[in-house]
């Protein structure tokens, strides 16, 4: 999402620390860039005109312009400036003490309300909680019934009574069937229009008034830019906002509306998606963000990702394998399925520092039908052959090709990357322990990072 601006950024920097001492030119000459770069990102305007403000205020100092190292001062002011643009707040839903927890869903019709309500109910269920799910949006077809699909895959219950079509009505029941079975968290994804009118406004006070909502959370699409951010101020001034969830932001969005919202709107995000699968929700982490824009990348989050596709006993068992130098093909099938379950590789690639901006890198990912292919090839060899790839020989090579509809050219090359793979980790023995006591250690050095550029 954030690679033009992340690009445009890192380019400025470059040219800052070609200068063995900062003029007031030559910042002036950076801030115009940095201006054009945010309003090429769809950042709003008077967001813009005010941070470069700061930023020049800032930057203007004596204490950078006399400095050895100016370019990296003006990094830690453009980075602290950003932070800046997210206010306070940290991600995620704000403690309290109402049970059942309501959270009322709201935004436009295509928004993605529907499948923020299942994937914010996985997100509760991992941290120990009980959700139960209600669609109160009568009038649009289907929708009901798109909700319990939702559910049904994210095994969340969903209250549905049949004959009940009152919007109002239908979250009341839900909180009250909640309270008595015992669920503590209760989603309501309600209604959405193509534009705001003053018969849904009607209608969502009067759910909130009925409900007593904890969270109003706006569901907005990334992707509409500064159309979204003017939403959710109109949802804000007439039913109530208490923070944003910026959803597909593994599109082609530009950025703006996550640097905007905070500022224009007055309150946080809350929870921003990624992906398509359940589990692309998670809580807005700035610090993070702004790491990744300015091309420091998000090892935390790395790490999160990690810790949670690989069971902790089976990256122990990896570690003492590759230091023992037993990697398997077996053992890279397996790593293979945990890369898939960590997420697109090209959102894993801009966590890793220096690796955001490689775009020749990410245009020649390997995509989920060649991630397949490899597979198919490995689980076509025997137990012994996968052991020891050494003995495959050019018979087996012809077999296995066959077995897997592949070519004995892809099957080499398989072979030859492995190798290669073999000797890589044989020289970083250990990496392999992130999700154990390494993963651990790791998220200690990152946070100890952070902090020490703040």
């Amino acid at each position: 999402m954030f690679e033009s601006l992340s690009g445009r950024l890192q380019d400025v920097f470059k040219t800052l620390r070609g200068e063995t001492r900062l003029t007031p030119e030559a910042i002036e000459a950076a801030l115009r860039e940095i201006r054009l770069a945010l309003l090429e990102a769809d950042v709003n305007f008077k967001v813009v005109k005010a941070f470069v403000d700061r930023v020049r205020d800032r930057a203007m100092g004596q204490d950078v312009l006399r400095s050895l190292s100016p370019s990296q001062q003006v990094i830690k002011i453009v980075r602290d400036e950003m932070l800046g643009l997210f206010g306070d707040a940290q991600g995620g839903l704000q403690p309290t003490t109402k049970r059942p927890r309501v959270v009322l869903l709201l935004g436009l019709q295509g928004a993605g309300k529907t499948t923020t309500a299942g994937k914010l109910g996985k997100w509760l269920t991992k941290q120990g909680r009980h959700p139960m799910l209600v669609s109160t949006d009568v009038k649009r077809p289907a929708a009901i019934q798109q909700l319990n699909v939702v559910g049904q895959q994210a095994a969340l219950r969903v209250y549905d009574p049949p004959a009940e079509m009152d919007p109002v009505a239908r979250a009341k029941g839900a909180l009250s069937e909640a309270a008595n079975l015992g669920f503590d968290v209760l989603i309501i994804d309600s209604a959405g229009r193509l534009h705001i009118d003053d018969q849904l406004m009607d209608e969502l006070v009067a759910i909130k008034t009925s409900t007593d909502p904890s969270d109003l959370l706006y569901v907005a699409d990334a992707m509409t830019g500064q159309d979204a951010i003017k939403s959710a101020g109109e949802f804000n001034h007439r039913v109530g906002v208490t923070g944003v969830v910026l959803t597909k932001l593994d599109g082609d969005a530009r950025g703006g509306a996550a640097l905007s919202v905070v500022s224009v709107v007055g309150v946080p995000i809350a929870f921003v998606g990624s992906g398509e699968r359940l589990e692309d929700l998670e809580p807005f982490h700035p610090d993070r963000v702004v790491s990744r824009v300015l091309g420091m990348g998000d090892v935390l989050s790395l790490i999160e990702k990690a810790e949670a596709a690989i069971d902790v006993e089976d990256a122990e068992r990896l570690e003492e394998k590759i230091r023992a130098n037993e990697f398997t093909l077996d053992d890279f099938r397996d790593q293979l399925k945990t890369i898939r379950k960590m997420g697109p590789l090209e959102q894993i690639l801009g966590m890793i520092p220096g690796m955001g901006n490689m775009k020749a890198l990410a245009a020649n990912k390997p995509d989920e039908k060649q991630l397949s292919r490899v597979e198919a090839i490995i689980s076509s060899m025997t137990p012994e052959e996968r052991r020891k790839q050494h003995i495959i020989n050019g018979s087996r090579r012809k077999r296995i090709a066959k077995g897997s509809g592949t070519t004995v050219e892809d099957v080499n090359r398989l072979l030859k990357q492995f190798v290669q793979m073999q000797k890589m980790l044989k020289s970083l023995g250990g990496m392999a322990g992130l999700a154990g006591g390494g993963g651990k250690k790791a998220r200690r050095r990152a946070e100890q990072m952070l902090r020490s550029h703040r």
